[in-house]
């Protein structure tokens, strides 16, 4: 490696440890790719998880500008080196990939590839991804490839803690897929007792709102009275539920703007001010700005239906690579130390349970008739 063995051990260290801080299997992808033109010193670099009908699942690249990505267009297919890679499951390393007999050329706006060193990703037997470099930033011997038998050998062992890495972040979302399907279960059971009873009695109070109407009208006003606190208790049961099966689009929103927009609508529908504040959060890995939603979300929920708060105030801040979310509530309090004893209580074991499993920690100080602060910290990418 060009760089000497102490510098080259240390940027393999540094990629390996990067990729196995990630759960999510787009970043997963993504650290890979950048990891690997980043260690050989490529132009470009990319990687194709394959789908079962000749095309890929995933496509990541790395030294690609977005515009030029949206002009090149369509994912490629399984198809020329590609192809060889994926279904001979075996490197290549090519001088000038231009002049195999395999290149089938490439769309308009894609960028001019030479000299390519490409390899599968296997998991076992299974050739779970094809991770490829072009144009090595070196000069490149007279009809010869810029990338070396070193390099190749390194790409190697990338590629193997990649299937490593890759493999963990799959059986991560599996998991993952599987408490949200357990979370909607529970939600549609409690969504099914709390507003089907809402409703019964509000069809009852309503009947005998009907009976009395004529001879008793001020018990009539009474029970219609009441027909309004129901309708409203309904819709709040509703309006939380929908909240949290239908989190807002964090890919296409962000956490920022998730938070704010879900904030506007909870200050407009409950009698508590409820206010947000933001401060230069950056994009972080998806499964920390998932379980910050959550938290905010459950320590939210737990504000304004439980506390009898008067002013729940959100800030979400920016603390080193990562981030920190504060929920403070000036309502009833509780004892902490009661709680610890007591096991489940207010959400808060899901609380933690979400904290951590996206790497991060959560506190919560609490005195009873002096309110509720509740912390979480994420470390980023």
């Amino acid at each position: 490696m060009s760089h000497g063995p102490r510098s080259g051990l240390a940027a393999v260290s540094s990629a390996l440890l990067a990729m196995s801080r990630h759960l999510e299997v787009r970043d997963v992808l993504k650290t890979i790719v950048a990891s690997a033109r980043e260690l050989l010193d490529a132009e470009y670099a990319a990687l194709g998880v394959p789908d079962d009908h000749g095309g890929f699942a995933q496509f990541v690249v790395d030294g690609v500008s977005e515009e030029q990505w949206k002009a090149i267009g369509p994912l490629p297919r399984q198809h020329g080196i590609l192809a060889a890679m994926l279904h001979e499951a075996r490197s290549e390393r090519l001088a000038d990939v231009r002049k195999d007999p395999r290149f089938e050329g490439w769309p308009k706006a894609h960028p001019d590839l030479v000299d390519f060193l490409g390899l599968p990703i296997r998991d076992g037997d299974e050739v779970i991804g094809a991770l490829f470099l072009a144009n090595k930033n070196c000069a490149r011997p007279e009809g010869g490839c810029g990338f070396t038998e070193d390099d190749e050998e390194l790409l190697g062992i990338l590629a193997q803690h990649a299937a490593i890495a890759l493999t963990n972040a799959r059986l991560y979302e599996r998991s993952r897929e599987l408490t949200i399907a357990e979370e909607r279960s529970r939600l549609a059971h409690e969504l099914h007792d709390a507003v089907s009873q809402k409703l019964f009695s509000l069809r009852l109070t309503a009947q005998a709102a009907a009976r009395l109407v004529d001879r008793d009208p001020s018990r009539a006003k009474g029970e219609l009275q009441q027909v309004a606190v129901l309708a409203a208790e309904a819709a709040d049961e509703l309006r939380a539920a929908v909240v949290e099966l239908r989190p807002a689009a964090l890919d296409e929103d962000g956490l920022v703007a998730t938070l704010r927009t879900q904030i506007q609508v909870l200050d407009r529908a409950h009698h508590a001010r409820v206010t947000f504040d933001g401060h230069g959060v950056k994009a972080l890995p998806a499964s920390q700005e998932e379980a910050l939603l959550r938290v905010a979300q459950e320590a939210l929920h737990n504000a304004l239906r439980h506390s009898g708060a008067d002013h729940v105030d959100v800030i979400l801040d920016r603390r080193g690579g990562g981030a920190v979310l504060r929920v403070t509530d000036d309502g009833s309090g509780f004892d902490t130390r009661a709680v610890r004893h007591a096991g489940r209580h207010l959400g808060l074991v899901s609380m933690r349970d979400r904290a951590s499993g996206a790497g991060g920690t959560l506190t919560v100080e609490s005195v009873p008739g002096k309110g509720t602060v509740i912390e979480m910290e994420v470390p980023g990418g």
